[in-house]
């Protein structure tokens, strides 16, 4: 009867998505290291002329990266980029660190939040103090940052902000509770990451959706099947369980 043929007809299309989920899940919970993407987001728009503050937390790895991007540029064409010590989490300096990025040119036309803390873990191993700490790096650092260089540029009438995050930004990851550990990754390559936010800042556009196919088909079949995508994902959490657990 027509019910059978069906049924026969849609099982090999639901083993396919199955396998695909599977994959799917294997592809994205190894996504992203935004410090890679950092680097190569400076040296483009170092590159192309930009006047860089450079902003983190650890001197040595800001001294390291104004050395590279000084050594392959050519010093008639760009500005020699500024240094500036910025600790997200310490929440407590961010609005003084603000007004010693300002100093430096007088204005920000663009703000690239591209800085995140990352832990994995089950939500109940993670304690209350790392979130608080999480939170304060990866969402009050950023917002106490934004807001402190508004003002300029809502008085100059001009300005751009860019927020830089990765697919768990649209896609819940078991193990990834409070956002990913830090590590080699098989996400969108850092040279094409950076390339896309220097046209995204170009060309003004609101929102841009960069990901590799299986990840972005991930976030697409999330809202069109979520029954579905939630057995895949509850399917790999007990094959996850049923390995040791990484150093």
């Amino acid at each position: 009867n027509k019910m059978g043929v069906t049924a026969v007809l849609m099982l090999p299309l639901l083993l396919l998505g199955i396998s695909g989920l599977l994959f799917i899940y294997q592809e994205v919970s190894r996504l992203w290291s935004k410090s890679v993407v950092q680097n190569k987001c400076a040296r483009v728009f170092h590159t192309g002329g930009a006047r860089l503050v450079l902003c983190g937390k650890n001197w040595e790895r800001l001294q390291s990266l104004y050395d590279a991007l000084i050594s392959v540029a050519d010093p008639s064409k760009t500005f020699t980029p500024k240094l500036v010590l910025l600790d997200l989490s310490d929440i407590s300096c961010v609005q003084d660190v603000a007004k010693e990025v300002l100093d430096c040119y007088g204005c920000v036309d663009i703000l690239i939040n591209n800085a995140s803390v990352k832990v994995k873990g089950p939500a109940h191993k993670i304690s209350l103090e790392l979130d608080k700490k999480i939170m304060d790096a990866n969402y009050f650092g950023p917002i106490i940052l934004t807001k402190a260089l508004l003002p300029n540029m809502i008085s100059r009438r001009t300005g751009q902000i860019v927020l830089v995050n990765n697919i768990q930004g649209k896609l819940g990851i078991p193990f990834r509770t409070a956002f990913f550990f830090r590590k080699l990754t098989y996400g969108a390559h850092p040279v094409d990451v950076a390339e896309e936010v220097m046209r995204t800042v170009r060309r003004k556009k609101q929102e841009v959706f960069l990901a590799n196919p299986i990840p972005k088909a991930a976030v697409y079949i999330r809202t069109l099947f979520p029954e579905l995508f939630f057995a895949v994902v509850a399917y790999g959490v007990k094959e996850r369980l049923s390995v040791p657990e990484e150093g």
